[in-house]
């Protein structure tokens, strides 16, 4: 393990791109790499083998984190208290995070794998729940359409709560490049198809989540293999996505 960097200065050239990372939800496509704050994160993505590019550490905290954290980055920077608690976004600044790399290349369609598809599913905070109950309910893949939330925005991770390392995520895609999915498209409806609960569902299958205002885009709903309602007896007329795609899922996985 190398000597860790000491940083003191707002205008390293290191902080600055920190700061983007932090702040612009999609800076993480130009960088080709991702921050993520905070130990529950952290941990999240040591846990399922991701091995952090660069550890980042407050000031303060670097003593223990050399014993509990810094071997494994092959690059550690410690930076002032002030400077990274002014870069953190959340309510309580965090003393420690990872910048991981992604890939140099998308990430393909896996044709086979049980898959959740956001149809320009907008709010970061339903991404992440979506993400999150994908993981739970054995979902190895989420694909996301273009128009949906950049899905390593910062807010999509902190909602996610780490279920990012634990699926196959492909983003940006066209809906033209769904017929690549060699398993079949579930879409839920409020006026046509079975009751989910008494639904025989295939597995493994696609379920498709749609826009928070619009639904499910009338192509993709037509190509579907098949439509399901959810059951509301108290009389609601529509669901919140996340709230809809996790009964969804957990049914999937019920029947497995």
């Amino acid at each position: 393990m190398q000597k860790p960097v000491f940083i003191q200065s707002r205008d390293n050239a290191f902080v600055k791109d920190l700061r983007r990372l932090a702040e612009d939800g999609s800076a993480y496509r130009r960088q080709g790499r991702v921050w993520i704050e905070g130990d529950h994160l952290c941990r999240a993505a040591l846990a399922r083998g991701r091995q952090p590019a660069i550890g980042v550490y407050a000031e303060s905290f670097w003593p223990q984190a050399e014993a509990q954290y810094a071997q494994y980055a092959p690059k550690n920077i410690v930076i002032a208290d002030a400077i990274l608690a002014g870069i953190s976004s959340l309510p309580s600044a965090a003393p420690m995070g990872f910048v991981l790399d992604l890939p140099a290349e998308a990430a393909a369609i896996r044709p086979e794998v049980a898959t959740v598809v956001l149809d320009r599913v907008q709010d970061a905070g339903n991404v992440g729940s979506i993400l999150r109950s994908a993981s739970a309910f054995g979902f190895g893949q989420v694909v996301a359409l273009k128009g949906t939330a950049a899905l390593w925005s910062g807010k999509v991770l902190r909602s996610g709560m780490g279920a990012h390392f634990g699926l196959h995520l492909v983003e940006s895609v066209d809906e033209a490049q769904l017929q690549a999915l060699a398993v079949p498209l579930l879409v839920t409806s409020s006026h046509r198809g079975d009751w989910l609960h008494q639904a025989r569902l295939p597995w493994p299958c696609a379920w498709v989540m749609g826009n928070e205002g619009q639904g499910v885009a009338a192509s993709i709903e037509e190509a579907a293999q098949a439509h399901v309602r959810i059951a509301q007896p108290g009389g609601e007329e529509s669901l919140n996505v996340a709230a809809a795609a996790a009964i969804c899922l957990h049914t999937s996985a019920c029947q497995r």
